[in-house]
C-alpha cells in the first residue's frame, strides 16, 4: 500500500504494519489506524503517521534512549484493553515537539504512547506522576 504524506513523501507499507488506536489519540479521536517509519535524516526519531489522513503525523521517540529512570505501570484494565501479556510485547513511544533550536526540543514525558507489537494496538495514556512533564526539554542544558 501506498500512503502520500505531507511532509515525509510516499511511504509504502502493508496492512500488516498498520497500528490501531480504538481510542484515537487526543486531539485526534477521528483517526484510529497508523505506520510508524523512521525520520530519514535521524534515524532515532521515528514518525507516528495515520494511513486515514496525510496531514496528520507525530515524530515520537523512545524515552529509555534518553530518560534513564523513566518507568511507569500499566494498569489492570490498561493491560486487558491493549491484549498485553508480556513486557517484550510493548513499545513505549512519547511525542516530540520539535524546534529551530535544538536545545529547545521537548518530549511528553506524561502521555507516552504504549504499543502492543504483537497485537499492534496501541493507547496514548495520561500519567499521573507529577514528576514527568509534557514539556520535557530532550536535550539537558
Amino acid at each position: 500500500m501506498e500512503l502520500s504524506t505531507k511532509y515525509h513523501g510516499i511511504r509504502e507499507y502493508d496492512e500488516s504494519d498498520v497500528i490501531t488506536f480504538e481510542k484515537g489519540i487526543p486531539g485526534f479521536e477521528h483517526l484510529k489506524k497508523f505506520i510508524i517509519f523512521p525520520v530519514e535524516e535521524n534515524e532515532m526519531f521515528n514518525v507516528l503517521h495515520s494511513v486515514e489522513d496525510e496531514n496528520a503525523g507525530f515524530i515520537v521517540i523512545s524515552p529509555f534512549l534518553y530518560i534513564n529512570d523513566y518507568e511507569f505501570n500499566l494498569d489492570g484494565a490498561q493491560l486487558e484493553r491493549m491484549q498485553i501479556e508480556k513486557e517484550k510485547e510493548v513499545l513505549v513511544l512519547n511525542i516530540v515537539t520539535l524546534s529551530k533550536n535544538v536545545s529547545d526540543i521537548t518530549i511528553n514525558l506524561k502521555a507516552p504512547i504504549v504499543i502492543n507489537i504483537k497485537k499492534k494496538t496501541g493507547e496514548q495514556i495520561i500519567l499521573d506522576n507529577p514528576k514527568y512533564n509534557i514539556k520535557h526539554l530532550l536535550f539537558e542544558k
